[in-house]
């Protein structure tokens, strides 16, 4: 690992303060940045997250996918603990905090929302930083992309109904936008893009072709990650100002949550004996958010200024450096898998 790699934590933590004081020191800006935005996903963010996942999409080899059908354990797992498990353990957390815990600390109204927010966060596995993640960890490409793929089709048809019954609302409307949009400009555009790259050096240059511009583009990849950080913790840094109790009190539950889904899984995978570049990848997925979607219909169910929408975004900000431990505990304990 070169010095920059070795130092990320340190780098993390500087792009978090960067990216707070940029809010507060030049608001008209970063809300103008904010505001680029398409079906509630900002553009800048979305490019950023793009140079960090077209790195992963260059080791991708259509002819490997197939085997994926031969090893279902993994993607197995990655359903079981997205789809049975973390909705429900979310919301468990959720009733436990602020009904028990935070009991009498809080208005009811904002609890219940905070409450909504979180479930919201549950029901609405990752689909973007999962190739980043999973690229960290030097996981299986081909079988993270199945594991992804999988996942968006299910979110399809079981966001709205998981949702409504941990709500106890009615009817959840889904944006489909947002959703579509996501999964375009997230799996479909850097996939094709990988692919035919990948082919055109494939026959010019041959494997090693390939290997020199993925390692070109490594720290373009985490240059992207830190601009990100920065974005993130700049379009929130007024809310972390004006409210650092209440962040603090969704952020508990929600980093008990995070890792605790993961040790789930993880522990699983060593049980299902996994190799280490499909067990770490599927217990990153189960851990990360699509924290888009949840903003979205936190906002479209209870208002901008909600409760909802404020764990939704509580969910963002930590997110990155919980996602960034559980790499690094990640990669110290490789040999635990096959």
């Amino acid at each position: 690992m070169g010095l920059f790699e070795r130092f990320l934590s340190l780098w993390v933590a500087l792009a978090i303060a960067a990216g707070v004081l940029l809010g507060r020191a030049a608001p008209g800006f970063v809300a103008a940045t904010a505001d680029l935005e398409l079906a509630r996903i900002n553009l800048l963010v979305a490019v950023l997250i793009w140079v960090m996942i077209y790195p992963m999409m260059l080791a991708i080899e259509p002819r490997c996918m197939a085997a994926v059908g031969r090893r279902p354990k993994g993607l197995l797992l990655t359903l079981v603990v997205n789809w049975l498990v973390k909705p429900f353990t979310m919301a468990a957390l959720g009733w436990l905090f602020f009904r028990v815990l935070f009991a009498g600390l809080l208005p009811e109204a904002d609890a219940t929302e905070y409450i909504a927010g979180m479930i919201l966060l549950g029901v609405a596995p990752c689909t973007a930083m999962v190739f980043v993640w999973s690229q960290l960890v030097r996981g299986d490409a081909n079988y993270t992309l199945v594991q992804v793929t999988v996942n968006d089709l299910i979110m399809v048809v079981a966001f709205a109904p998981i949702a409504a019954l941990l709500l106890g609302v009615s009817d959840v409307e889904v944006p489909w936008s947002t959703l579509v949009l996501s999964v375009v400009l997230f799996v479909v555009v850097p996939l094709v893009a990988g692919l035919l790259t990948r082919r055109r050096l494939l026959g010019r240059g041959g494997p090693a072709a390939v290997a020199r511009l993925s390692a070109a583009l490594k720290p373009w990849s985490i240059a992207g990650l830190l601009l990100t950080v920065v974005l993130l913790f700049a379009f929130q840094a007024e809310t972390l100002v004006a409210q650092p109790l209440r962040v603090a009190m969704i952020a508990a539950p929600l980093l008990i949550q995070g890792y605790g889904i993961f040790a789930i899984a993880y522990v699983a995978a060593r049980w299902l004996r996994l190799e280490h570049g499909i067990a770490a990848p599927a217990a990153l997925i189960g851990t990360s958010n699509f924290f888009e979607l949840a903003v979205a219909v936190a906002i479209g169910l209870f208002g901008l200024s909600s409760g909802a929408a404020l764990a939704t975004v509580v969910g963002v900000l930590i997110e990155v450096p919980v996602m960034l431990s559980l790499v690094a505990f990640s990669n110290r304990t490789r040999a635990w898998f096959a």
